[in-house]
C-alpha cells in the first residue's frame, strides 16, 4: 500500500491501519450494546477521503479476518461504507491467481455498499513479485500498475 501512495506524492495520504482498529468480533448480539467508537473512526476517515486506494490481502480465498470484523461493524452504521467515494481496488497473494478470489468478490460485493471501483489491480506471487525496499520488481507487474494508476488518475 505504502507504495502505490508514493505514486501520489502532491496528494494529502492517510494511510488507514487496519491494526488501529481492532474491536470485538461482530455478532448482532454485541451490536444491541452498541458500536465500538473504532467503527466510527473507520466512517469519519472514509468520510473525510476524496478517493479510496483499498489494498485486500487474499487469505483462504476471501477476505482478513480484520478486514471482514471492520467491514461488517461499519456496515451496520452505514451500509454505504465506502460512501461513494471513487476507488482504486487491488489485492495480492503468495498464490499465482494474485488475490484474484477477493478481487472476484470486492468488484462485485463492494459496489453494493457504496465503493465506485474505477480500476482494479491483483498482484501473484506476492513474495517474489514484491520487496519492501524496491516495491514491485516485475517490470511487467510494475508497468500494469502504473498504468492502472495513471488511469485510475484519470477518472478522478
Amino acid at each position: 500500500m505504502r507504495f502505490v501512495l508514493k505514486s501520489f506524492p502532491n496528494e494529502e495520504v492517510n494511510l488507514i491501519d487496519l491494526n488501529a482498529y481492532l474491536m470485538p468480533l461482530f455478532s448482532v448480539d454485541l451490536e444491541k450494546q452498541g458500536f465500538p467508537e473504532k467503527a466510527h473512526q473507520f466512517l469519519s476517515n472514509i468520510e473525510e477521503a476524496d478517493i479510496i486506494i483499498c489494498s485486500l490481502a487474499e487469505n483462504n480465498r476471501s477476505y482478513s479476518a480484520a478486514f471482514k470484523n471492520i467491514f461488517d461493524w461499519a456496515s451496520r452504521i452505514n451500509v454505504k461504507v465506502f460512501q461513494n467515494k471513487p476507488m482504486l481496488l487491488m489485492s495480492t497473494s503468495p498464490g499465482g491467481f494474485g488475490g484474484g478470489n477477493v478481487m472476484a468478490e470486492a468488484s462485485k460485493f463492494f459496489p453494493q455498499f457504496g465503493a465506485d471501483i474505477k480500476e482494479t489491480f491483483s498482484l501473484p506471487k506476492f513474495y517474489e513479485n514484491f520487496d519492501l525496499e524496491n516495491g514491485i520488481i516485475n517490470p511487467e507487474l510494475l508497468s500494469d500498475l502504473n498504468g492502472k494508476i495513471e488511469n485510475f488518475k484519470n477518472q478522478i
